[in-house]
């Protein structure tokens, strides 16, 4: 099957990322990394209009919800809540995070909560060198551990609908990863590669989500497009988005996907070239996926263990 997106209202962001679905807010979240905003929309049919924006750091890679109120950003570094009136305050810096661009420093890049409430977050270098990313979890008794180091672009994640497994995406290494997943315990068991980017031309997996099927969705970097897979990895779908190369994420909003592009490493030609880019996509796929899960641990007193 073969759809196409089309452009939503709300103007584009520099390196727009991580849409989701905010149930309680009924809203539309999404962030522009490198601007360091939070912004937020209404879903209204097709579209997506503007509510808000709000500053989270000077970097933003991804944000969830939080069941007290507002949201946990992935920011910088380590880990921010952003109160439902735009107030930011950082909950915790990450040992070994953080620091600029120059000096070879990293930042968080992507994330989600599962079912439990417990916070996932992953980094990534600012020069994307490989094994300088780790994956992160935020437990609900408010400690944060190590779940995978060694990654490059730690990238999309999401769960299937029974919660036994758990799909992570590593940019740089051009592969998405399926874990066996202890509801319980938050453990990932050992990985398989599912889905293999090295010698596709069309683009590497970054952000994902898993509908209500248990098929993944996963946009392409520099390819344009978001796929559906099966759980064995078999190509179901391919939504295309036109005029725009850099797709990042998707999520459902009920059964509206909806894609996040972004402008970043594009020269003027290339931005001249595609005046929707940075913006969000929609497309109606005949599938449902659901809500973003809020984070339901403490929101003070974090502490990280290892």
């Amino acid at each position: 099957m073969r759809l196409q997106a089309t452009p939503a209202t709300p103007s584009p962001a520099e390196h727009g990322e991580g849409p989701i679905w905010d149930a309680a807010a009924d809203e539309l979240v999404w962030v522009d990394i490198t601007a360091g905003l939070v912004r937020r929309g209404r879903v209204a049919g097709d579209d997506v209009l503007d509510v808000a924006a709000h500053h989270g750091g000077d970097t933003v890679g991804f944000v969830v919800p939080a069941a007290a109120g507002g949201w946990l950003l992935g920011a910088g570094g380590g880990i921010t809540r952003l109160t439902a009136d735009g107030e930011a305050s950082v909950l915790i810096e990450l040992t070994g995070e953080g620091g600029t661009e120059e000096l070879g420093g990293t930042r968080m890049n992507d994330g989600a909560c599962d079912r439990a409430g417990r916070f996932f977050g992953g980094t990534m270098a600012f020069d994307e060198r490989p094994g300088a990313g780790t994956l992160y979890r935020l437990d609900l008794d408010g400690t944060v551990r190590t779940v995978r180091d060694g990654l490059s672009v730690s990238n999309g994640l999401g769960w299937s609908p029974d919660d036994a497994t758990v799909y992570l995406s590593d940019s740089g290494a051009k592969v998405v990863w399926a874990h066996p997943y202890d509801l319980d315990a938050g453990t990932f068991g050992q990985r398989r590669v599912l889905l293999d980017f090295t010698e596709d031309p069309d683009g590497v997996a970054d952000g994902l989500t898993v509908d209500d099927e248990g098929c993944l969705w996963t946009a392409l970097w520099s390819g344009g497009q978001v796929r559906r897979y099966s759980p064995d990895g078999e190509l179901l779908a391919v939504v295309d988005v036109p005029g725009v190369q850099n797709t990042t994420s998707c999520a459902f909003a009920g059964d509206l996907l909806v894609i996040s592009t972004s402008l970043q490493g594009l020269d003027a030609d290339a931005r001249a070239a595609q005046p929707d880019a940075g913006r969000l996509f929609t497309v109606r796929p005949g599938v449902s996926g659901p809500p973003a899960y809020p984070y339901r641990g403490p929101l003070g007193a974090l502490r990280q263990v290892r």
